[in-house]
């Protein structure tokens, strides 16, 4: 007899999850309380600029196992594209130098001996200099563990651990930059080639999974909330979701799959992070140059990542808080004038938006990641899954990813606790 595993939360983590319990065979039933799947990984028509956009400009990179395997599985690997080797050029706003981070293609990081590949005016001994961080513990910060100034930190680091981490480097947990730099720089540049869904994320990572599962005779229900779990002797035997109830079957299985809030709300005395750090993106209707690259590191300016998409010149700028109050005209003006700086562009104010997601990521520092539950819950027969649980990342789709692929592996026995 088929297992039937009902998913709460239709996001990275849930699709994951859902994709990995249907090729095992199971009957698989996914719920989301929004009109849409992909949750903070999604697209939109947006109609000030006119384009189909996405909330958020998530870079993978080739090293994100889970990830690609959850794109290899719903069939669009292909549709996440960049450089054949992992290249990342920079640019200086404040002085306009610019180069490029070369990390070439190997297993190690070699490129860190080569002069020519490696960040402008900087030497052998300021790398090793990061070496405490590799294996720092989750309760050390990152200013505890690595010098925080200085050429390299402001030309790399920074840039690496604040898009990474979403908080200021310094505050950050150590143990989580070290993982990422564990998976990344150290792992050479055949684990950091840098990938982006060039026709959206909702075509990429949402709608296909959503299709494969719906081909399969599993049903994704759009706007069905989940009220209330129905718990008995430690097992969840109901799904309250207001209009209608569903019975969990003794050998059935339930994977929560949602944010942090709505999880401490459905499951009383549940551990979660409770601070939470914004992203703001913004995006411009601009024909990016002929020569653009398709993404730019920016030092030295409001504006950190630009992303060269057609018809499209889109920004990141991470522990955003201190913006999303600012006036909109106001800050598109500002980051405009970044982007114009950085890319090489002219011209007056495109037609623009501005997304200001004000609870993007948990708080990436020792306290709140201490605060993160592993996917066990007191109910034998309920599971975690969500990029602010414990993964051993930050918050980033590779995270979300794993913790839905993990979820799916205990609820198939496949995995311990």
């Amino acid at each position: 007899m088929r297992k039937t595993v009902h998913i709460i939360g239709a996001g990275i983590s849930g699709l994951s999850a859902a994709v990995r319990l249907s090729n095992a065979g199971c009957e698989v039933h996914v719920h989301e309380a929004t009109q849409q799947a992909g949750g903070r990984c999604r697209s939109y028509f947006d109609a000030a600029t006119n384009l189909t956009i996405d909330n958020g400009n998530h870079l993978l990179l080739s090293g994100n196992r889970h990830a690609r395997d959850y794109a290899r599985a719903i069939g669009t690997e292909t549709g996440l594209v960049g450089p054949a080797r992992a290249q990342f050029p920079f640019v200086d706003i404040s002085t306009g130098q610019r180069w490029q981070l070369d990390l070439g293609d190997g297993r190690w990081p070699a490129w860190v001996f080569d002069e020519s590949r490696r960040v402008p005016d900087t030497s052998l001994f300021d790398y090793l200099k990061l070496a405490p961080i590799i294996w720092a513990g989750a309760d050390k910060l990152v200013g505890a563990a690595v010098p925080c100034d200085g050429t390299l930190y402001q030309r790399l680091v920074q840039p690496l651990l604040l898009a990474a981490l979403n908080c200021d480097p310094p505050e950050g947990s150590a143990g989580l930059a070290g993982a990422i730099v564990r998976e990344t720089l150290l792992a050479g540049g055949q684990a950091c080639r840098p990938l982006i869904a060039r026709d959206g994320l909702s075509a990429v990572l949402v709608e296909p999974a959503v299709k494969l599962l719906e081909s399969r005779g599993a049903t994704v229900r759009l706007g069905h909330e989940l009220r209330r779990f129905a718990i008995t002797d430690g097992r969840v035997n109901g799904l309250d979701f207001g209009g209608d109830t569903i019975s969990i079957g003794p050998d059935d299985a339930v994977v929560l799959a949602v944010p942090p809030r709505p999880a401490a709300a459905l499951l009383p005395g549940l551990k979660t992070p409770t601070k939470f750090r914004a992203i703001v993106n913004a995006h411009f209707r601009f024909d990016p140059p002929k020569d653009a690259v398709p993404i730019l590191g920016v030092v030295g300016g409001l504006v950190e990542w630009l992303f060269a998409f057609p018809q499209r010149l889109s920004v990141t700028i991470s522990n955003g808080d201190r913006l999303v109050d600012m006036p909109r005209e106001e800050l598109a003006q500002s980051i405009w004038r970044d982007v114009c700086k950085a890319g090489g562009v002219s011209g007056d104010l495109p037609p623009w938006q501005i997304v200001r997601e004000r609870r993007a990521t948990f708080e990436a520092t020792p306290e709140q990641n201490a605060l993160r539950p592993g996917p066990v819950t007191a109910c034998k027969n309920l599971f975690l899954a969500g990029d602010w649980t414990a993964t051993g990342l930050p918050a980033t789709i590779e995270g979300s990813v794993r913790s839905g692929d993990r979820a799916a592996d205990l609820v198939l026995g496949r995995a311990n606790a």
